[in-house]
């Protein structure tokens, strides 16, 4: 309850909102156009499996790594400022990528990419928040800002192909030049300056203990989901658990902790940004699966694999407009739970996929998959700030582009590293004794580096290397539709408390809500 009614935004916060829009199509076309790319990249760089998971997943992962830092930053040097520096090292980040000459220096570049683009996020969000003071515009620029990320992950496949039809492939960092040169002469003039008022200092070691603790649990999930429980792996990941458990118990004894873990003690809070975090996980790995899938087993062109996920992109887009809609009538959690539903039965045709010839089949499924991800974009960060108290909506919000980053780049990972292990295991007793070793070896590590050794293979020999592949897709993305459809069920029993966008009325009455719950619902 407000004594007096916000402002309403005019035309310059609008026209700020616009300037908002483009770092954060950039960075979702940055999260998929790569994946187009990589059959092109590895014929030129020739990266080993592991080199390709670590240049398509190095950048969501750092950029997760460093938007709750990031956030803390801007709040003592001014979200316009950081947004502008950030910006302008995201662009010198690309041109480096762009003209790379090797997989090592590849990514390294994806990395630096992943550190700028943590600038980028967390600015816009607050920036909104900043802007937009009353409710309902505020869910309304909230929501722009979800879908335009979702068309950036659209448009990606498509804007890869179209480039790789007529550049080279260090042409897709390119993007991101003038768009960058756009945001930084038009956010002085239409986007307002915003420091926090009362600040503690940046507790370096909790920096420190959280990208310490984020990059070993991942790498130890990648390396044992290809290569199996190795010793050392099992150590790296048991260290990287105990810093995560060192991050959290000092965030409860800091007076200004980096990560306010209060925000937890909401279920609403914890249980939306699970469905974020799972969902955005098998969505991202399916999604490195597929466009593979259409290049290196049905033989598609860049552009040609580009067009056929316009369909899928389309009805991304469709639920990203449409579900903030039918959240106004119909509860949210249950809006959700319902794209997710759609999303199961999605993963699981990508599971009867038999090779190729079944476009079809890949783009219907894909396309399910892909309407679960626009509903997520759309619903899931309203979600997470709505269930937020309105003085931690700051931190809610890092959590929520934490949780979208860091799934995406999991499920690339763990997806990516499920499927490769069962190439291998496929694979392994197809190869031919008398094979020269260079020949086996690109064989036996992935499909692309296969393709890549193309002329020196049978066509016996790669059509088996291109079913084994076919499998490990099979096998991932049923795994990925059975965590899926698990987590419709979750959001639809948990998440049914929320009330309506922009309902006045009471949100439940649930007796066994506690007492923080109530009050993030009442909010809404």
């Amino acid at each position: 309850m407000h004594t007096l009614p916000p402002r309403q935004a005019g035309p310059k916060e609008w026209g700020g909102l616009a300037v908002l829009a483009l770092p954060t199509v950039l960075l979702g076309l940055d999260v998929t156009v790569l994946l187009l790319v990589l059959p092109s990249l590895a014929a030129d760089l020739q990266p080993s499996s592991t080199q390709s998971l670590w240049i398509v997943d190095a950048y969501g992962l750092l950029i997760a790594g460093f938007l709750i830092t990031m956030g803390t930053l801007g709040d003592r040097i001014g979200r316009r400022r950081l947004l502008m520096t950030g910006a302008a090292a995201f662009g010198a980040a690309s041109v480096l990528a762009a003209y790379s000459t090797s997989a090592e220096m590849l990514i390294v570049a994806r990395a630096a990419l992943g550190v700028a683009g943590a600038t980028l996020m967390p600015s816009t969000l607050a920036l909104i928040s900043t802007m937009f003071t009353d409710a309902r515009q505020r869910a309304l620029a909230i929501g722009v800002w979800a879908t335009m990320f979702a068309l950036g992950m659209a448009a990606g496949p498509l804007v890869g192909g179209v480039l790789l039809e007529h550049f080279w492939w260090g042409s897709v960092f390119l993007l991101a030049v003038p768009i960058v040169g756009l945001v930084l002469l038009a956010a002085p003039v239409l986007l307002p300056e915003y420091r926090a008022p009362q600040v503690g200092r940046i507790d370096l070691a909790s920096v420190a203990l959280s990208l310490a603790a984020l990059l070993s649990v991942v790498y130890a999930v990648k390396d044992i989901a290809a290569y199996g429980a190795r010793p050392g792996m099992v150590l790296v990941l048991a260290a990287g658990t105990a810093l995560a458990v060192v991050f959290v118990r000092r965030q409860y004894r800091l007076p200004d902790p980096l990560l306010d873990m209060t925000l937890f003690t909401s279920r609403a809070f914890s249980v939306a940004l699970g469905v974020l975090l799972v969902g955005l996980v098998s969505i991202g790995g399916v999604l490195f699966l597929v466009t593979q899938h259409l290049q290196l087993v049905e033989g598609l062109s860049p552009l040609a694999a580009g067009a056929w996920l316009g369909p899928p992109a389309l009805m991304m887009l469709t639920a990203a407009i449409g579900a903030p809609l039918l959240a106004r009538r119909v509860r949210p959690g249950y809006v959700v739970a319902g794209s997710l539903a759609l999303s199961s039965v999605g993963y699981l045709l990508l599971g009867q996929v038999s090779g190729a010839g079944s476009i079809a089949v890949v783009v219907a499924g894909f396309g399910l998959v892909y309407f679960g991800l626009g509903a997520l974009a759309a619903l899931g960060t309203d979600l997470v700030v709505g269930a937020a108290p309105p003085d931690k909506a700051g931190s809610a919000s890092a959590m929520s582009e934490t949780a979208q980053e860091l799934g995406v780049a999991v499920g690339i990972a763990t997806l990516g590293s499920l499927s490769t292990a069962v190439y291998r295991n496929r694979i392994t007793g197809d190869i031919p004794a008398e094979l020269a070793p260079r020949l086996s070896e690109a064989v036996g590590d992935s499909l692309a580096a296969a393709v890549s050794m193309e002329q020196g293979l049978s066509g016996g020999l790669l059509q088996q290397a291109r079913e084994a592949y076919t499998t490990g897709m099979n096998v991932a993305s049923v795994a990925a539709g059975t965590a899926i459809a698990v987590l419709a069920i979750l959001a639809a029993v948990t998440l049914r408390h929320v009330g309506t966008v922009g309902g006045d009325g009471p949100q439940d009455s649930e007796p066994d809500r506690r007492p923080e719950e109530e009050s993030a619902s009442t909010r809404r």
